[in-house]
């Protein structure tokens, strides 16, 4: 044991997994924090790898990663002294951007992941372990017009304020020189903002976080009032679920469109019953102008929403009428608070477009650069409605001002954490609903758009094998499964309804869904032609116009790509139903280039070859048909198709995959009307 002032140092194994346990645990339940909101530490020892002498160590989450599934790659390592040696050197406030430099100098070894801003307060509390959570009943607590006497009310002397601060070295001298002054203290409400728990072992330091959280949550329950934000308003009230979600299907391309003027977004819809409860209250335009108060969730929900104050008995046509305008004034109130609070020395305005859309009676919209990262802004709002129901049921909600907002949200350190961000995936932004993507060609195409940055609709005749492509894909933030009969005009309309309650519209669709029956003229039956032609060229044509529509209404551009056929050009025996069709889709992608043009939809096909391995087609007895017509074993097929083309290779569903990545993914954005042949070269198929 060394004579550091550090309580119960413990060995460096322990340390870590305690402090691994310690947070997943913590961070697995929202009460207690935010997804990648707060940290934890522990403080032990460890070798220097020098001179292998022990040396007492910090070990804290570092920045940008989640308490509910930290791993040890993801804490930063500090030596203590060094650390704990800043405060020699700390010149202020003005200077807190260089201590988090300084950070970086003290690192033990390679120092592990990045330190965080609030590295500071972990190294400077006098505790072996000490929690930092963003729990909704503390950050009630924390944001309470009279939030210091609500601290002692509820908590005594066990439980300390700390006035707002910036996160930063500074805050962590406070929190330090409070904890010292306040020896009986377990932790304390940082006003604005969240808890900081502290404790002698990882389990106390456990128990006193929840203690706090759960003790906050029993003084709101006791004390609030039933209507923290005030009775219903007439008109305003939840539409029921059926109308709810067709109203948000119906609303969400034109509110996507709008929340991406500066660059594109995903959407994610959330109908809580947190949501709908605070869009039908008469504090709704109050308090969302408001805006949110801990920095964890306006750095994901910008400072306040956009409200799009009508009843919900407003029709759909008068709500998007009006939501053109509400954006607008949404732009101008946001360059407004940048303009008030920028200095010569801010980054630039970053994009004035809402990341919170809150519409009464059916619920929010919320936007990302992926799904992931709507779906948290969305959680986070609601975070916040929580935080103001409980602050209004006992006080007042008074969130930290908006300068202060404005320094955190532009501050330095947060440019450059986001310039630190990997580059975005060809295809980020994108949301791609395929046809027949349950298997073969439409499963490559899936599995490339998705690995390329994409969200992907699922839709396939079997619900099955689409929810089987999805989850292999990473389940919803990634891709959603729905059932679609292409040739049935209500199915068409309901899958691009679950695109946009999913992921807010569509920008990439793929004409894929198929089928064939090879029979010589003779033996083709009128039910054979017209279950092909309204499988294909019905059904690219219904996906065709659904898609037009909502890319219309996104006012985003598109692109539509058609999966012909090499057969669309190419006269072989015994397939009059399925090449006649192909013709009519290949033919519909020059007309609808035509167009579309204009709303900035490009329209595109490829002309594959037979694809025989993987195609749901040719194992429902197309390539046995096939391969009597040419006279070859069935299992041979593949290899006889490759030995006609100039290539001799076989096509395989890959290959039309990356077709359709080369079409969507931006080098080739001047292209409409095009057909590419994927055929390894079959001359009797060339375009002319």
């Amino acid at each position: 044991m060394s004579d550091s002032p550090v309580p119960d140092i413990a060995v460096n194994d322990t340390a870590v997994t305690d402090l691994i346990a310690r947070s997943n645990r913590l961070g697995s339940d929202p009460r207690n924090t935010n997804y990648a909101g707060g940290n934890t530490s522990a403080k032990g020892t460890g070798a220097d790898p020098v001179t292998g002498e022990p040396v007492e160590l910090v070990w804290v989450k570092g920045s940008g990663g989640d308490l509910g599934t930290l791993q040890p790659a993801g804490l930063a390592v500090l030596r203590l002294d060094r650390l704990r040696a800043l405060t020699g050197v700390y010149a202020g406030v003005d200077r807190e951007d260089e201590m988090v430099a300084a950070f970086d100098y003290c690192l033990h070894g390679k120092g592990g992941a990045a330190p965080s801003i609030d590295t500071a307060m972990h190294g400077l509390v006098d505790a072996a372990h000490v929690d930092h959570l963003h729990p909704d009943s503390g950050i009630a607590l924390a944001t309470a017009a009279d939030g210091p006497e609500l601290t002692k009310q509820c908590f005594g002397d066990r439980v300390v304020w700390v006035p707002w601060r910036r996160p930063g070295f500074q805050l962590g001298l406070d929190i330090a020189a409070i904890a010292a002054a306040n020896p009986q203290a377990i932790g304390c409400i940082l006003g604005g903002h969240g808890i900081t728990a502290w404790g002698d072992t990882s389990e106390r330091a456990e128990a006193n976080s929840l203690e706090i959280i759960r003790t906050a949550e029993e003084f709101l329950a006791a004390n609030g009032s039933d209507q923290p934000f005030g009775a219903v308003v007439p008109g305003y009230e939840a539409l029921p679920a059926d109308e709810r979600h067709a109203r948000a299907a119906a609303l969400f391309p034109t509110v996507r469109g709008l929340a991406s003027t500066d660059k594109p977004q995903v959407g994610h819809y959330t109908d809580s019953p947190e949501v709908l409860d605070f869009l039908s209250s008469e504090k709704l335009a109050a308090l969302a102008g408001l805006g949110t108060s801990c920095p964890d969730h306006f750095l994901r929900t910008k400072v306040k929403p956009m409200v799009v104050d009508l009843p919900a008995t407003a029709t759909v046509e008068d709500t998007l009428a009006a939501l053109p305008a509400l954006h607008a004034a949404y732009r101008a109130d946001y360059q407004g608070y940048y303009d008030r609070n920028a200095t010569p020395d801010s980054p630039p305005l970053r994009g004035a477009d809402p990341a919170i859309v809150l519409v009464p009676g059916v619920g929010m919209f919320s936007f990302g650069k992926d799904k992931q990262t709507a779906r948290v802004a969305g959680e986070f709002y609601v975070n916040a409605i929580n935080v103001m129901r409980g602050a209004e049921s006992v006080s007042t909600y008074a969130p930290i001002s908006e300068a202060e907002k404005f320094a955190i949200e532009y501050w330095a350190l947060e440019e450059a954490k986001l310039q630190r961000m990997p580059k975005p995936k060809p295809l980020a932004t994108r949301i791609a609903l395929i046809t027949g993507a349950g298997s073969g060609i439409g499963k490559a195409i899936a599995t490339r758009v998705a690995a390329e940055g994409g969200c992907v609709v699922i839709a396939d005749l079997n619900l099955d094998t689409a929810r089987a492509v999805a989850d292999e894909l990473g389940g919803p933030d990634v891709a959603v499964a729905v059932r679609s009969d292409v040739s049935d005009e209500d199915s068409v309309a309901a899958a691009f309804a679950a695109a946009a309650l999913a992921f807010g519209g569509v920008d990439l669709v793929v004409n894929n869904a198929g089928l064939s029956l090879s029979k010589p003229l003779l033996e083709t039956t009128v039910k054979d032609w017209d279950l092909q032609h309204d499988v294909m060229a019905k059904g690219s044509f219904l996906v065709s116009r659904e898609a037009a529509r909502v890319m219309i209404e996104q006012g985003m551009g598109g692109d539509i790509v058609t999966i012909s056929s090499k057969n669309s050009v190419f006269a072989g025996p015994n397939n009059i139903a399925y090449s006649a069709t192909k013709a009519d889709q290949a033919h519909q992608v020059r007309l609808l280039a035509a167009e579309l043009g204009p709303h900035g939809i490009r329209v595109n096909g490829i002309n594959p070859d037979g694809v025989v391995r993987g195609s749901g087609i040719f194992a429902g007895g197309w390539g046995a048909s096939r391969a009597a017509v040419y006279g070859v074993k069935e299992e041979d097929l593949g290899t006889y198709y490759a030995k006609r083309t100039l290539l001799g290779k076989e096509v395989l569903p890959e290959h039309v995959a990356a077709a359709v990545f080369a079409l969507a993914a931006g080098d080739l954005s001047q292209t409409t009307g095009l057909h590419i042949p994927v055929d390894s070269g079959v001359a009797a198929a060339f375009l002319r």
